[in-house]
């Protein structure tokens, strides 16, 4: 599944989407994988997984001995002073810790010490807070500069705020399986009920991207896991000094998290899940991509009524279907003719796939395509247009996320299982579904042994409380996740957006989330097992023509944090 670079709502850096490899030979959808560990049996009693933690013992304690030495970064990470850099080394493979090494990059702005209402005030420190932002693919390296923002500051009085860049991503080891000259393709098409030609032309596709992965990775790609970013984040802990963890993964880095908590129970201090992928070993990652599809059709109905309370200011349609049609019209025109030359039906269905992520898109969004069916293309141009910057960072984090999701687990190895469920599920849900196989059909051909994935659970007692936050009417992480993850982690709180879609909640608009969030970061408060919260305001929609509020979205800060890592969820391939 796609899980955007969880940019969460303001303040949550995050991106997020789901999907997963085939072991060999090809499950049934919707089998558990063969050889899993036992629901409630400890990771280390699983045979397969015994060396992976001798390893990661011995890998923890080098990085203890050894810490980070923090200073300047980078210049080519273009990040401003305030930032501090520096590495953790871990093993490629933790089965054999003295073997090869890499280096992940790791940046941190120690905590003010200050709060938040009254800047003479001092506030003991609490350690440091480690941000996964999703993905896989997505880095956080930016995350620490949040600290800023008004929802996040009494967190950065409290704690130092960690970021960094997961295996395979930026200058962590970095993974490539193309050209990046050749990476995005614009304009293209993005047909709703593709012709059989059409599927074999991106069945061709699928096989040599992951073949162009084997041959510029070699033995290497096939370390690149999420259990591996799950003992990456034991060593970073280690390295920091922290004799336990607090973390917050959104997304994709919800399951990192999940994995963690799993595997090192006693390590965990604190730990914030926001907007979580279902880890339900059944559904990673075939049928996690699936419900991910349904989901995404309730989004965008819920992104065309809105479009249609505000006819008066569009003039896309008074009724969601009137705004259905708008759509179909423009995909129609630029089909026969791009915007520009290089904004396709492609393009704007990644667009408008983005608004289904983040309703703070909607206005600017609406504006866009309201502007081109009046004869305007250049918003839907410098919305849609592809941007070559950023054609390497973007094939990079697609690598990362194929690598990871193709290697995690049990993929469909025939084209037929994929074609007969999604046909399907393209009758009812016909706005991602075939877009979402595309980006992940190259785990059908994928080169490498297939991981069986591990059973998240943790037994009473085991591990301290931990926070759930879930919107109930995310698309990119469906809300049964949330569910799933509270069931198998005991002792967590769910906090629960009502009536909300946007994905990632943490330190957005709403007050009522982050307040549950700083009472358990700062004072380990937390409900009784449930909350909710009412939905953050509806977005405000904008003049077309007024193109500087129109990227402002629902007034909040979220649009400045999805600068790291967090390009179109489509081109970065994000699981759920």
């Amino acid at each position: 599944m796609r899980t955007a670079v969880l940019h969460g709502t303001a303040g949550s850096l995050l991106l997020t989407a789901l999907v997963a490899a085939p072991a060999v030979g090809e499950p049934t959808v919707g089998t558990a994988a063969v050889g899993a560990p036992a629901a409630g049996a400890p990771a280390w009693q699983n045979p397969a997984g015994a060396a992976e933690m001798r390893g990661t013992a011995v890998a923890a304690e080098r990085a203890a001995a050894a810490g980070i030495h923090f200073g300047n970064c980078a210049k080519e990470q273009d990040l401003p002073g305030t930032l501090q850099c520096g590495t953790v080394t871990v093993p490629l493979d933790y089965a054999h810790p003295d073997g090869k090494q890499i280096k992940l990059t790791v940046s941190r702005v120690r905590a003010t010490g200050k709060d938040a209402k009254n800047s003479k005030r001092k506030v003991p420190r609490h350690g440091a807070f480690v941000y996964n932002p999703g993905g896989p693919g997505a880095s956080s390296m930016y995350f620490p500069l949040i600290g800023v923002l008004p929802e996040w500051k009494r967190i950065a009085g409290a704690y130092d705020l960690v970021g960094y860049a997961p295996r395979g991503v930026g200058r962590s080891a970095p993974l490539s399986c193309k050209d990046p000259k050749h990476f995005v393709k614009a304009p293209s098409q993005a047909p709703t009920y593709p012709s059989e030609s059409y599927k074999q032309e991106r069945i061709a596709e699928a096989k040599a991207y992951a073949r162009g992965c084997a041959e510029r990775s070699g033995s290497a790609l096939r370390h690149y896991t999420s259990l591996n970013n799950a003992r990456d984040l034991d060593v970073l802990r280690a390295a920091l000094g922290e004799q336990k963890l607090t973390f917050m993964g959104a997304s994709y880095g919800t399951y990192v998290g999940a994995l963690y908590a799993t595997l090192f129970p006693s390590h965990v201090r604190k730990m914030v899940f926001d907007s979580a992928v279902n880890p339900d070993p059944d559904k990673i990652w075939y049928r996690n991509n699936l419900d991910q599809s349904a989901a995404f059709e309730t989004r965008w109905a819920d992104f065309r009524a809105w479009i249609a309370k505000h006819d008066d200011v569009y003039g896309l349609g008074a009724t969601p279907e009137e705004v259905l049609h708008s759509y179909e019209k423009a995909r129609a025109q630029l089909a026969a003719e791009p915007a520009g030359g290089k904004v396709g039906p492609g393009q704007l269905q990644s667009t408008l796939l983005q608004a289904g992520y983040y309703d703070d898109y909607w206005p600017q969004t609406a504006t866009a395509l309201s502007a081109y069916l009046k004869g305007d293309p250049k918003p839907l141009i410098e919305q849609a247009g592809p941007f070559p910057e950023a054609a390497a960072e973007q094939e990079n984090g697609s690598a990362v996320y194929t690598a990871v999701e193709c290697n995690d687990a049990p993929w469909p190895t025939d084209w037929r299982t994929w074609d007969r469920d999604n046909t399907r599920l393209a009758r009812q849900a016909p706005f991602e579904t075939w877009d979402n196989v595309w980006m992940n059909l190259p785990c059908a051909y994928w080169p490498e042994p297939r991981q069986k994935p591990l059973a998240v659970r943790t037994l009473p007692g085991a591990l301290p409380p931990t926070l759930i936050l879930a919107a109930e009417r995310d698309a990119a992480t469906p809300y049964e996740g949330a569910l799933e993850l509270q069931q198998r982690l005991s002792g967590s709180v769910l906090v629960t957006e009502n009536g909300a879609g946007t994905h990632g909640i943490g330190g957005g608009p709403n007050q009522c989330v982050n307040g549950y969030l700083d009472a358990y970061l700062l004072e380990g408060r937390l409900p009784v097992r449930r909350a909710a919260c009412a939905p953050h305001a509806e977005p405000k929609p904008v003049e077309p023509g007024d193109r500087s509020e129109g990227s402002k979205g629902s007034e909040n800060s979220k649009g400045a944090e999805r600068s790291e890592g967090s390009e179109d969820p489509k081109t970065t391939r994000q699981a759920p």
